[in-house]
């Protein structure tokens, strides 16, 4: 277990982009041996996807979901969905609905922009049943592993949470929370600098990064910094992760007042915070494959789709499809569902032409109709 230690996060209280915030398809192993990554769509691996998309939506899969905020595909068309508040992980029945509750996480302490964040499968996940979970705790955010058992009464299927890696700072805001295995079969992290700007741009902190670690929390073999779970640093507050089909990594942060960003992930690259918001021309930065305002988008989840990056927005409130030609955007951003649904917190992949969308407007920052909060599926081109 890592317990790398970083410094204490201080509260910002301004300047702080205002969102920090068909029958059922059954998924595809991916190629790295897990159940949670549906097989890539077919195709040439580099061919440019046409400039201009679509978004059809194609049901509504489940409703009435508080707070939700991770989504992870079980691999027979169920979904695990984590309640960001109420520190809990349901199971949606991909054919019917029907939520089932497997349990109460506990140390979660949810406050802010804090709480049950990201959750994702093992690579082993088949054999091992286990779930892996990012949150808030009373002094960090960290990462912890529970076994999941589904012969166990509803409310009891998971098991006691063995802390594979702590030390996160954490802060009201800027927590990040996403957590996803790579085709590599490693864990990837997105966080954030919890208000502590200073973080992100030292490396001997855990805050405003991407890492990258074993399933069992050590620094993974290859990492640019030797020891160190650092992949890449600079950043301010990340929240989506994903991955194109010739394995490059994709990240969504939030900007401060200016710019958004959809990033290419280079091991080792430094993406700028605070010295940089957006594109920048000097300072040997990792400029952004795209940018917007803060009002069009206050970026979470990302999925790679049919040649593109899908990102969703919750201050926008709309779905953005980002085509790519390598690690490049290819035509310019396109943006779906504006206002239709209210804020969009996360999108997962779920093979082909097809994604899951989850909104967010029961997180204290959206107007909540009835049956909100709400899973659709959606066919994309």
């Amino acid at each position: 277990m890592t317990a790398v230690l970083a410094a204490a996060a201080l509260l910002l209280t301004a300047g702080c982009s205002s969102d920090e915030e068909t029958p059922p398809l059954k998924d595809a192993a991916s190629s790295s041996g897990g159940a949670t990554t549906p097989s890539p769509s077919s195709g040439k691996a580099d061919e440019t996807p046409p400039a201009r998309g679509s978004v059809t939506v194609v049901r509504t899969v489940a409703t009435g979901l508080a707070s939700p905020w991770g989504l992870a595909p079980v691999g027979d068309g169920d979904l695990l969905v984590s309640s960001r508040d109420e520190a809990t992980i349901t199971r949606i029945d991909g054919t019917t609905g029907k939520k089932t509750e497997l349990g109460e996480v506990p140390g979660v302490a949810a406050e802010g922009e804090g709480g049950l964040l990201g959750i994702a499968l093992s690579p082993d996940f088949a054999s091992d049943h286990m779930i892996y979970a990012y949150f808030t705790s009373a002094s960090d955010n960290r990462i912890v592993r529970m076994l999941y058992t589904e012969r166990k009464p509803a409310g009891e299927q998971l098991g006691a949470p063995d802390t594979v890696f702590r030390g996160i700072p954490k802060g009201v805001i800027h927590n990040g929370g996403r957590i996803a295995f790579g085709p590599d079969r490693m864990l990837y992290a997105g966080t954030g600098e919890s208000g502590d700007t200073g973080l992100s741009q030292d490396k001997e902190s855990l805050g405003g990064k991407i890492l990258r670690m074993t399933p069992d929390g050590e620094p993974a073999p290859g990492n640019p910094f030797p020891g160190s779970p650092v992949h890449s640093y600079g950043h301010r507050n990340v929240q989506g992760l994903a991955w194109d089909r010739e394995q490059r990594l994709f990240a969504s942060e939030f900007g401060q007042n200016t710019w958004d960003e959809l990033n290419a992930v280079a091991p080792g690259d430094n993406y700028g915070w605070p010295e940089a918001e957006g594109h920048a021309d000097e300072g040997g930065f990792h400029n952004p494959v795209a940018q917007w305002s803060t009002e069009d988008a206050s970026p979470s989840g990302i999925a790679y789709a049919e040649g593109s990056v899908w990102m969703a927005g919750l201050r926008g409130e709309r779905l953005w499809r980002i085509p790519l030609k390598g690690t490049e955007a290819s035509a310019k951003p396109q943006a779906f569902l504006e206002g239709e649904y209210g804020r969009l917190r996360t999108v997962v992949a779920a093979g082909g032409d097809r994604l899951w969308l989850v909104t967010s407007n029961t997180d204290g920052r959206g107007d909540p109709e009835q049956e909100d909060d709400r899973v659709l599926e959606l066919r994309v081109s």
